[in-house]
C-alpha cells in the first residue's frame, strides 16, 4: 500500500531530468510551427512597402531601343533614347505614402507579436492537457493494480469464509469502472498527443510537471491592466493601423495638390538604305514639368471623405480593442486567482485523501472496516489525485492567458 501511494505521489512530481520540459517545447515550436513561420514572411514582406513608397520621390532613368524595315524603300531604321525624370515637388505625395507604410510595418510587426503570442498559448494549453492526460492513464493504472492485489486478497479471505461474496464482487466491479476509466484516458491522451504534435511539431515524451511560474506575472490586477494598455499587441496594432489611416487622408488630400518633375532626354535615329547606314543627328532635351489638377469630377473629394471615414472607424476599433483588452485581463486575473486557490485545495485535499486512505485500510485489517469503505476511500484518493493534476493544468493555462493579455507572452516568458 504504501509503495502504491508512493507511486501516486511520484505520479504528480515527475523527474524533469527523464521528461520533456515545457520550455523544450516551446523552443520546438519556435523552430518549426508553419503558422508562425508564416506570419513572419508576411511581415518580410510588408517590410517593402516603406521602400516602395519613398522610390516614388526619387530619379529613374530608362532606356528605350526600336528597330524595323520600311517596305516603301527607305530600307532598315532604328532609334534609341535615355529619359530621365527627378520629382522635385510632389505635394505631400511621397511623405504620406511613406508614413502610412511606415505605420502599416509597424502594425504588422504587433501582429507578428500577438501570433506569437497565440502559437505559445496553444503550446501552453497543449502541454497542460497532455499532462494532464498522461497523469490520468497513469491514475486509472495504478488504481487497477491496488484493486487486482484487493481482489485477490478478498478472493483468499472468501476461501478462508472470512469475506463474503458480495465482498469480491463489489471489488470487481469498482475495478471494472476504472478499468472502463482507463479505456477513456487512453482515448483523451491520444487526443492530446495529436494536439500537441500539431503545434509543437514532434512527437511528445513524459512530461515534466513542474513548470516554473513565468517570472512576468504581474503582481496584481492594476499592474496587469498597466502592462495590457502598454504592450498588448492587438492593442498596439490597432493604434498603428489608425495612424497609417491618418495618414492615408494625406496622400487623398496630395492628390489635389500641383506637383513638379525635372525630366530630360536624349535620343539618336540610324537609317539603311541601299546597304548606306545614314545617322541622324542626335537630339537631347531637359526640362520642368509642371502639374495642377484643376478638375477630378469630385475623385480628389471623395478620395479625402472615404479615408476620413475610415480614420474613424479605426479610431472606433481602437477603443473596441482597449476594451476588449481590459476584458482580457479581468478575465485571466480571476481564473488564475482561480485555479491558484484551487491548486491549494487539491494539495490538502490529496494529503487528506491519503491519510483517510491510510486509515481505513489499517482499520480493515482489524475488521473495523467494510469492503465499501476501502472502496470509497481508493476512489476519493484518485479523485483527489486527478483534481490536483487538473487544477496544475488549469494553473498553467490561466498563466498563459494573463501573458498573452498583458502583452508579456513571449518565447523568454519562461525561460
Amino acid at each position: 500500500m504504501k509503495a502504491a501511494l508512493l507511486a501516486g505521489a511520484l505520479l504528480l512530481h515527475p523527474s524533469p531530468a527523464q521528461a520533456d520540459t515545457l520550455r523544450e517545447a516551446i523552443a520546438a515550436a519556435y523552430a518549426t510551427n508553419p503558422t508562425l513561420a508564416e506570419a513572419r514572411a508576411r511581415q518580410e514582406a510588408r517590410e517593402e512597402q516603406p521602400k516602395q513608397a519613398r522610390s516614388q520621390g526619387r530619379p529613374t532613368l530608362s532606356a528605350t531601343a526600336n528597330g524595323g524595315y520600311d517596305d516603301l524603300g527607305y530600307g532598315s531604321a532604328g532609334s534609341a533614347d535615355l529619359r530621365a525624370a527627378l520629382p522635385i515637388w510632389t505635394g505631400g505625395r511621397v511623405e504620406s505614402a511613406v508614413r502610412a507604410a511606415t505605420f502599416d510595418v509597424a502594425a504588422g510587426e504587433e501582429n507578428v507579436r500577438d501570433s506569437e503570442a497565440a502559437m505559445l498559448e496553444r503550446v501552453v494549453a497543449a502541454y497542460a492537457d497532455l499532462l494532464f492526460a498522461q497523469e490520468a492513464v497513469e491514475v486509472a493504472r495504478i488504481g487497477i493494480g491496488r484493486l487486482d492485489r484487493q481482489v485477490d486478497e478478498a478472493q483468499s479471505r472468501f476461501d478462508m469464509g472470512e469475506a463474503t461474496r458480495t465482498d469480491v464482487a463489489q471489488l470487481e466491479a469498482q475495478r471494472s469502472s476504472v478499468v472502463a476509466n482507463l479505456a477513456d484516458a487512453e482515448a483523451a491522451l491520444a487526443s492530446a498527443r495529436a494536439g500537441y504534435r500539431a503545434v509543437v511539431g514532434q512527437e511528445p515524451d513524459e512530461l515534466a510537471a513542474n513548470v516554473p511560474p513565468p517570472s512576468l506575472l504581474p503582481v496584481d490586477l492594476a499592474s496587469a491592466r498597466t502592462s495590457a494598455e502598454t504592450a498588448n499587441p492587438r492593442l498596439l496594432e490597432r493604434l498603428r493601423i489608425a495612424d497609417a489611416s491618418d495618414a492615408r487622408i494625406d496622400r487623398a488630400r496630395a492628390e489635389g495638390a500641383p506637383s513638379v518633375d525635372l525630366a530630360g532626354a536624349y535620343g539618336r535615329g540610324l537609317r539603311e538604305t541601299g546597304g548606306d547606314f545614314r545617322g541622324y543627328d542626335s537630339a537631347a532635351s531637359v526640362g520642368l514639368t509642371l502639374r495642377i489638377p484643376l478638375l477630378s469630377g469630385g475623385l480628389v473629394a471623395s478620395q479625402v471623405r472615404e479615408a476620413e471615414a475610415t480614420s474613424r472607424a479605426d479610431r472606433y476599433a481602437v477603443e473596441a480593442a482597449a476594451r476588449e483588452t481590459l476584458r482580457a485581463v479581468d478575465t485571466a486575473w480571476a481564473a488564475l486567482q482561480a485555479a491558484g486557490r484551487r491548486e491549494q485545495a487539491s494539495v490538502d485535499g490529496l494529503r487528506a485523501a491519503q491519510l483517510a486512505l491510510d486509515g481505513v485500510r489499517a482499520e480493515y485489517e482489524f475488521g473495523l472496516r467494510s469492503t465499501i469503505d476501502i472502496l470509497l476511500a481508493e476512489q476519493s484518493y484518485r479523485s483527489a489525485q486527478l483534481a490536483l493534476a487538473r487544477a496544475r493544468s488549469d494553473l498553467l493555462i490561466a498563466e498563459a492567458a494573463l501573458l498573452r493579455a498583458t502583452g508579456q507572452l513571449d518565447r523568454n516568458a519562461y525561460f
